[in-house]
């Protein structure tokens, strides 16, 4: 079977080539901060019992950290920020602690502080970890004042490891 020449594409004299769109970074896409706003997200959320424990999740968090909350990107309620660099070169801002109402569950975001072993999390009641993450299904299904200590803990480790922001 003989082999076919693709022909090259060539502009058309006085028509601008097309330039090459780079591609972006998983980091720049969706995670930074932006004007959004916190209860108008929660509002929409369509989970009636997963708002509930949104709008439960803000007010404790709001406490528990004493910083006022913000977007980050579509879908996480972050609380201060913090700028890393990893030994790649690699450097952005997140934000120091959050939360996000996902359809399965409310994660809440944990940078550090509170490694995966520590004791409170055999305290803390139903639930999952992964990197950085804790995913609950129902704030009924956990201790509330166990939570609050993870979360502390967390926010002062970020304050000592990283430069921060409130």
């Amino acid at each position: 079977m003989p082999t076919v020449k693709k022909k090259k594409s060539v502009a058309k004299p006085g028509t601008p080539a097309k330039k090459k769109t780079a591609k972006k970074k998983a980091a720049d896409l969706k995670t930074k901060p932006n004007s959004k706003s916190v209860e108008a997200f929660i509002n929409g959320v369509p989970n009636e019992q997963r708002r509930k424990d949104a709008k439960t999740a803000l007010a404790l968090m709001k406490k528990w950290t004493g910083l006022k909350p913000k977007m980050w990107g579509p879908s996480i309620i972050g609380f201060g920020s913090y700028h890393y660099k990893y030994e790649s070169g690699r450097e952005g801002d997140m934000c120091m602690t959050g939360f996000s109402p996902r359809a399965s569950s409310i994660v809440f975001y944990v940078m550090g502080g509170a490694p995966e072993g520590d004791p409170l999390f055999k305290k803390l009641g139903k639930h999952k970890t992964g990197k950085s993450c804790l995913y609950v299904n129902r704030l009924d299904d956990i201790d509330l004042g166990v939570l609050e200590k993870i979360i502390r803990q967390s926010v002062v480790y970020m304050r000592k490891t990283y430069p921060t922001t409130d």
